[in-house]
């Protein structure tokens, strides 16, 4: 097989949602890492880090940059995820913070929160095969030949299985963000959505805080969730949006009878925030009276981190039993 050119322009193998693991024979199960995703590139004494998006993340991770440039093997491609451990878990905060415009800021946090890698892929050997048209079960034999030569505690080889059960068991566990599946005769399709996720179910009752109009419109768009912490505050985590069209003229009135009330009481919306981009800055305090069951994917920072989606209204649930201790995990 010819060799892939130095540090190629190739976006990584992505994956389409699914409700359910795969059946049938031939797939290979990861666990889904909460990170960064990253492909590096090697060669010679020059390393690439790129971001799922094709923007590069080498200045913003220059220990990984370094620790990879400082391998005795002159070059390869590899496809893996960004980790960095806080805790007790991996934090996409600590991720987050890396993408700072000072140098110096990266740099002090590369010394005190290092990160690590998760390798699940290989796009090029040592040998300057170019594998991204290999199957999967080619690949992942010499990614795990490259890790046995030169894996470490910052280089991991993400474990994985055949075993469609074993998979589903981790999944249950309850202590995964979810699982991929592949094809172990796959090639690598760079861009495409060739791989299946199943993400881990997950709910959380929270008590509507406040809602916001949508823009230009005398309904809902969307209600703002909050949970209580240890001190009794209602703390803003998140929004949800997912309100059926034909629902919103009686929940806005029901809403708008919930006027008045103090809203948040803990970490309140408005001001910059991750939030401000949802149309408008203004929103609609309420009594703490309402209560709605939500799923959601990922946590940050105490906070869901995309929009969540409603599942249904608690009327049998008390507001003040909606604690933050829901999203820990």
């Amino acid at each position: 097989m010819p060799s892939l050119p130095p540090l190629p322009d190739t976006l990584p193998m992505e994956a389409k949602s699914a409700p359910a693991l795969p059946s049938g024979e031939g797939w290979w199960f990861e666990p889904k890492w909460d990170g960064f995703r990253c492909l590096a590139f090697k060669d010679g004494g020059e390393v690439l880090l790129k971001a799922k998006s094709g923007k590069p993340l080498t200045r913003f991770f220059p220990e990984v940059a370094a620790r990879l440039a400082a391998l005795p093997a002159a070059r390869f491609a590899l496809d893996g995820e960004l980790l960095i451990a806080s805790g007790g878990r991996f934090s996409f905060e600590a991720l987050q913070m890396r993408l700072h415009p000072a140098e110096s800021r990266i740099r002090k946090l590369s010394r005190e929160t290092p990160a690590a890698v998760a390798l699940f892929d290989m796009l090029q050997t040592v040998d300057d095969l170019d594998l991204r048209a290999a199957p999967l079960s080619t690949r992942r034999q010499a990614l795990e030949g490259f890790h046995e030569q030169h894996g470490d505690d910052w280089l991991q080889l993400t474990p994985g299985t055949a075993d469609r059960d074993e998979a589903q068991a981790w999944l249950d566990a309850g202590k995964l963000e979810g699982i991929v599946a592949k094809r172990l005769d796959g090639p690598y399709l760079a861009g495409e959505r060739a791989m299946v996720k199943v993400k881990r179910a997950r709910t959380a009752d929270c008590v509507v805080g406040g809602f916001r109009y949508g823009h230009g419109s005398p309904l809902v768009g969307s209600l703002l969730l909050g949970l209580y912490d240890a001190a009794g505050k209602l703390n803003h985590v998140g929004f949800t949006s997912s309100i059926a069209s034909v629902d919103k003229p009686a929940l806005t009135e029901r809403l708008e009878t919930l006027r008045g009330g103090p809203g948040f009481t803990g970490d309140a919306p408005g001001g910059p925030s991750r939030w401000s981009t949802e149309r408008s800055g203004q929103w609609e305090p309420l009594l703490p009276e309402l209560v709605v069951e939500v799923a959601f994917d990922h946590v940050s920072g105490g906070k869901f981190r995309h929009g969540t989606k409603l599942v249904r209204f608690r009327p049998d649930k008390a507001p003040e039993q909606c604690t933050c201790e829901q999203l820990a995990g």
